[in-house]
């Protein structure tokens, strides 16, 4: 557990390439089974973001761009889970902002939504999941972790490799800065505005979203990128899946997902 950007990576380097961003989480902890799934017909990318409070989403994608570089990965399709596509709305902004730049940099082939959206259907919900996790007791967050570490193993009971990591995904959760660190991330989603470059941008973009999801309502960001996004290819609703689709459907997530990557 790092205050530092995570990088972690499986499969052949000769795959192409597949890199996971993460949702508010912001690590690995919901990802597993997607990664069984995936396994041997991509090269898979997986990050843990900095449990930082000052880190702005510009800041955030240098530091991804980066970490991908010394890595030597220079292209693959990204992956946006949740708040993991404000993130990659701002990649694809730093990508495109003129300014000196190495001789190598790294080209996205695509960008796969997974329960993401350009701009937050609901600002005011989002400033309230803020307020309530910055304010939240610790004795109340204590409480929630083990409802829902109960509540997983029924969610996921169809998903081994995902349920056994839900322990480490309560670990983390009670680390300290880790909920400053998510309640840091509500408030860069409550200020993002990606709308112009959705508008603007050539690269391939498809979305995936669960139909169970009371966090990102999906019938709004459907209709938005349908109507405002020229680069959408496709998009597809996975009626078994809640918000963390990747997680709860990961199978069928998986499999959509390398559909629309193309022949491999």
């Amino acid at each position: 557990m790092s205050d530092l950007l995570e990088l972690r990576r499986s499969g052949d380097p000769a795959l192409p390439i597949l890199v996971y961003l993460p949702g508010l989480h912001g690590d690995w902890t919901l990802i597993s089974s997607f990664r069984k799934a995936v396994e041997g017909r991509v090269h898979f990318v997986e990050l843990a973001y900095p449990r930082s409070v000052t880190l702005g989403l510009a800041d955030l994608a240098r530091l991804i761009l980066t970490g991908l570089l010394a890595e030597g990965i220079t292209t693959g399709w990204l992956l946006a889970e949740s708040f993991g596509s404000q993130v990659a709305w701002a990649i694809l902004q730093e990508i495109q902002t003129p300014g000196p730049r190495g001789a190598v940099q790294f080209t996205p082939a695509g960008l796969i939504l997974a329960g993401g959206f350009v701009r937050h259907p609901v600002i005011p919900g989002v400033r309230l999941a803020r307020t309530f996790c910055a304010e939240t007791p610790p004795w109340f967050l204590r409480l929630f972790l083990w409802a829902y570490h109960k509540y997983a193993h029924f969610r996921h009971r169809r998903a081994p490799e995902t349920l056994r990591d839900i322990a480490e995904f309560v670990v983390r959760r009670q680390t300290p800065g880790d909920r400053q660190a998510m309640a840091h991330r509500l408030n860069l989603i409550a200020k993002a505005d990606f709308r112009a470059l959705a508008r603007t941008t050539r690269l391939p973009v498809f979305s995936l979203t669960g139909f169970w999801d009371p966090i990102v309502f999906w019938w709004p960001v459907r209709a938005w990128l349908r109507r405002e996004c020229p680069a959408l290819r496709g998009d597809r609703l996975l009626f078994w899946a809640d918000h963390t689709v990747l997680a709860t459907q990961p199978d069928a997530s998986a499999q959509q997902v390398l559909t629309w990557m193309g022949p491999r």
